[in-house]
């Protein structure tokens, strides 16, 4: 990780204990991060990081497959610590913004379901889960799927994870789900869909 950060042309990294590395871009304060093997970074592990690095401005899960649940996600926030992929982490060094930083897969539909007009209340159960509860009162759980193209067991697999979903929306803007994965959720009784079907959906729900 240390070194596929130092190939970043603009950014200089440099290990300084453990799991701890300092990143320095031009013109932008230095970064204390923490490099993560955990594929699950739950409050035990996080506090643990806090309690072994207390000046740490960032925390980073570098597995593809690191799972954020909402109350870690929470407490960090509240710790200005920021959080995330190493992608994440790049571009918050790059743009001296590492502490207030959050994983940037999602960040856009995290905002986008907090503004949307019809949404009343936003619970982040895990970083690719939502439950929001409607100005009508409908409750929905909803999951995302980041892949370009999500397969049938993409679907399956994320309601493996983390239970059953009303929707798992494709966050993907280049993509579209398969004819096969929207096929496994009418199996399993959910809907995947694009944004622009979820739109629609939210205005009648």
């Amino acid at each position: 990780m240390l070194a596929l950060l130092d190939k970043e042309p603009n950014i200089s990294a440099q290990h300084v204990e453990g799991e701890l590395i300092r990143l320095e871009a031009e013109n932008q304060p230095g970064v204390l991060a923490v490099i993560s093997a955990a594929h699950k970074i739950d409050i035990a592990t996080a506090v643990s990081y806090r309690g072994k690095y207390p000046k740490m401005d960032f925390l980073c899960g570098y597995r593809k497959s690191c799972i954020w649940p909402g109350d870690t996600i929470e407490i960090l926030q509240e710790a200005r610590i920021g959080w995330g992929s190493a992608a994440t982490l790049t571009s918050a060094v790059l743009e001296g913004k590492a502490n207030i930083a959050s994983h940037k897969t999602y960040f856009f539909w995290d905002r986008l379901l907090r503004q949307y007009w019809s949404v009343q209340k936003v619970i982040r159960e895990y970083d690719r889960i939502y439950q929001i509860t409607l100005k009508t009162g409908t409750v929905l759980r909803i999951g995302m799927i980041a892949d370009y193209e999500p397969t049938a067991d993409a679907v399956r697999s994320l309601w493996d994870e983390f239970g059953s979903v009303d929707i798992v929306l494709n966050i993907n803007p280049n993509g579209n789900p398969s004819a096969e994965a929207v096929n496994a959720g009418a199996e399993l009784g959910c809907k995947v869909i694009k944004w622009e079907e979820l739109k629609n959906y939210l205005k009648t729900a």
